[in-house]
């Protein structure tokens, strides 16, 4: 059995073009990303990454495990010319948060999680 998957969410946003956003939407379907790519980033020990988008903001969720080590997968992909390239595409279309001038995906730190709210004692509000 695999150890739990540690969550991290990320924020970018996109040129507000519709047609540059099409192309990026088209980049990631099902099979849109170069293989080698998508490889890199499963051996890194991610276990799910999810991009979420509305307007030309973007949302990622990455579920890591324990074996991801953010510098070593940073100097592998350095290291990589596929990844290298598709970051560089990416990029293309990316454009920084107001606040984050010289980075994109900027880590978002969570605020609130309903699991750790108490419960009223209210069984109808209680999942069971």
């Amino acid at each position: 059995m695999s150890s739990p998957a540690t969550r991290r969410c990320f924020a970018v946003d996109l040129h507000d073009d519709p047609v540059q956003i099409a192309r990026y939407r088209e980049w990631h379907r099902a099979g849109g990303p170069p293989a080698a790519v998508t490889e890199a980033i499963r051996a890194d020990d991610v276990r799910e990454l999810e991009i979420w988008l509305v307007g030309d903001r973007m949302f990622m969720i990455l579920e890591q495990g324990d074996a991801y080590d953010a510098a070593a997968k940073a100097a592998r992909d350095a290291a990589n010319p596929d990844v290298q390239a598709w970051d560089a595409l990416m990029r293309s279309f990316q454009k920084p948060l107001p606040f984050a001038p010289d980075q994109t995906w900027v880590e978002m730190t969570c605020i609130y999680a309903l699991s750790e709210q108490p419960s009223s004692g209210n069984p109808a509000l209680q999942q069971g």
